[in-house]
């Protein structure tokens, strides 16, 4: 995971991506697989975005259910994008 320093700046960071995850689980809930393809082009590859889901579900933005991911958000109701 890359963090923000003096020789990688913020938008470069793994940081500065989370929110191109939370912003597509905010419409509604995915498998890690349509996830990726509706993000990759904003990562670096797809170990990335292991590290990035990683992340997010260890600061419990992310709950995984049934085999889709979807964006904790209070009580919220998102649908399985098809």
């Amino acid at each position: 995971m890359k963090f923000p320093s003096k020789v990688t700046p913020y938008k470069e960071s793994s940081i500065a991506k989370m929110p191109v995850i939370l912003n597509a689980l905010e419409k509604c809930d995915m498998t890690p697989k349509e996830l990726y393809g509706k993000v990759k082009n904003k990562m670096s590859g797809i170990q990335e975005f292991i590290d990035l889901l990683d992340s997010l579900y260890a600061m419990r933005k992310i709950d995984e259910k049934e085999g889709a991911i979807h964006y904790v958000d209070g009580n919220k109701m998102r649908k399985i994008c098809k």
